[in-house]
């Protein structure tokens, strides 16, 4: 084979499992549409007011601890039944504010725990395991820092709590600074449309889904049967959620509560964000899906669980398509227009159009106008491509089996109105990485991609190609940008 040929079939390998993964999304719109209305069945406790203990990870978190204890003592739940435990990690001055609010609320009589560990092992899966020990309550509600949960939250969530095979009851995230900026906004899409279509499609058609790490509550029971929470992913939550079903525990999605949550500001905290689940999705994908293959479960969980864990392979086949994006131009220079078309229609109809409809119905499902709901789905789509780099190096560590450490999202307090300001902050610095210099190199290849498109006449192609260069020139110059702001 010639080096032209190797390329092209790399190209259009890669292509053919982004064409998979893509194509799945109707699947899940599918599944969505028709088992949404299957809600699940509630019923009064034979104990009206269980004991819940309530567990705060945090670390590194000044600027959200207050609001997050806050918020969880104003619970309209009975004092007597409620235990709140806040495990704190950090190493800052995080350390003397949680511990003062702690005992604040102690002398209004709560059951409130300020716990530390003498290190860090395990990151959150450590200390929420560290506070299982003590904890008193039946039930276990968790939240991270950057939420804001709702008096009414336990008191909605419980009664799902039907029988005792049901393990956990996730709720709906919500986004306190959803306008912030373009960032915040893009961010809030792709949350929706993971939350609503994903979420609901596995849930009400009887496949597996996970707990979200946060916003939800578990039957402490089950955590335990499960093998107890674990650190040697970075996504715990995932980890323990499918240890848990194939156990035989049901898990219930409630798209109706919805805990509302501080979107990540900083671009470099949201790349780290996507690129830590990234990794763990597929560190979770290596430790169980050969357990996942020889459960009891049916064919259709299985199969749903493979394309789940393995979804973020498309991270790196995305980015071997970027690539390779010149020599398919050129074959598209030497081949007939009805053979371009054969090439380019399943690629745009099960690729890029699913994207669009996917997190189009999400939008519309929420009750967004038609207009809201188109308008930044392009910048989304530019966003994921643009992310491409950063999660494919995290994803090819996960499969290499590189550790590393759990990097937690700074949170800077943002309510809804307002106005943007400068995240910097002397705690969270960023810096410059290969993934840094990799954008920038990928912008300016993208910048000779397009120019190439247009001297070629393949006019059609340009969106795509403004997609791709958009998407790496937004990150590049995002992240330099920020850079620059903190010396």
């Amino acid at each position: 084979m010639t080096i032209n040929n190797i390329l092209l079939f790399l190209y259009f390998a890669s292509l053919t499992g982004l064409i998979i993964f893509g194509s799945h999304r109707y699947v899940l719109i599918y599944l969505y549409k028709k088992y949404k209305r299957n809600t699940p069945e509630t019923k009064p406790l034979s104990d009206p007011f269980p004991v819940v203990t309530v567990q705060l990870p945090i670390y590194n978190e000044l600027n959200v601890v207050s609001r997050l204890i806050e918020s969880v003592t104003n619970f309209d739940y009975p004092k007597d039944k409620l235990e709140i435990q806040v495990l704190d990690d950090s190493t800052d001055e995080t350390q003397k504010i949680a511990e003062e609010i702690v005992n604040k609320y102690k002398n209004e009589n709560f059951n409130i725990t300020y716990i530390r560990r003498i290190n860090r092992n395990g990151f959150k899966a450590g200390a929420l395991q560290n506070g299982l020990k003590t904890s008193k309550g039946k039930f276990v509600a968790i939240f991270d820092a950057d939420f804001i949960p709702k008096p009414d939250f336990l008191k909605k969530i419980l009664p799902y709590f039907s029988n005792d095979n049901i393990a956990m009851v996730q709720a709906r995230w919500g986004h306190t600074n959803r306008k912030y900026s373009l960032l915040t906004k893009i961010q809030a899409i792709i949350l929706d449309g993971h939350f609503l279509i994903e979420q609901t499609a596995r849930n009400r058609s009887g496949r597996f889904f996970n707990f979200n790490g946060t916003a939800g509550i578990w039957l402490k029971k089950a955590i335990e049967v499960a093998g107890g929470w674990q650190g040697d992913t970075l996504t715990e939550d995932m980890d323990l959620s499918y240890r848990a079903q194939i156990k035989g525990y049901q898990f219930i999605f409630v798209p109706e509560v919805v805990a509302p949550a501080e979107l990540p500001i900083d671009i470099n905290a949201f790349k780290m964000q996507q690129g830590r689940w990234a990794k763990g999705t597929i560190q979770v994908a290596k430790k169980l899906i050969s357990e996942i293959l020889k459960s009891k479960t049916s064919f259709k969980v299985k199969f749903e669980a493979m394309i789940h864990l393995t979804s973020n392979l498309s991270y790196p086949l995305l980015t071997i398509v970027s690539l390779l994006l010149i020599p398919a131009i050129l074959v598209r220079l030497n081949t007939p227009h009805t053979k371009i078309f054969l090439i380019d229609l399943p690629i745009f109809i099960l690729g890029t159009l699913s994207i669009f409809y996917f997190y189009y119905t999400s939008q519309k499902e929420l009750g967004f106008s038609s207009w809201d709901s188109f308008k930044y789905i392009p910048f989304l789509m530019s966003a994921g491509i643009g992310l491409a780099i950063n999660n494919a190096k995290f994803v090819l560590e996960g499969i290499a089996g590189h550790s590393s450490e759990f990097v937690r999202t700074p949170k800077y307090g943002i309510s809804q109105g307002q106005k943007q300001k400068d995240p910097n902050n002397k705690n969270y610095k960023s810096r410059k990485t290969i993934v840094f210099y990799a954008e920038i190199i990928m912008a300016t290849y993208f910048t000779f991609v397009l120019f190439l498109t247009i001297k070629s006449h393949l006019y059609y192609l340009i969106p795509l190609i403004l997609l791709f260069q958009c998407g790496f020139m937004y990150f590049a110059i995002s992240s330099f940008a920020q850079l620059f702001k903190q010396r």
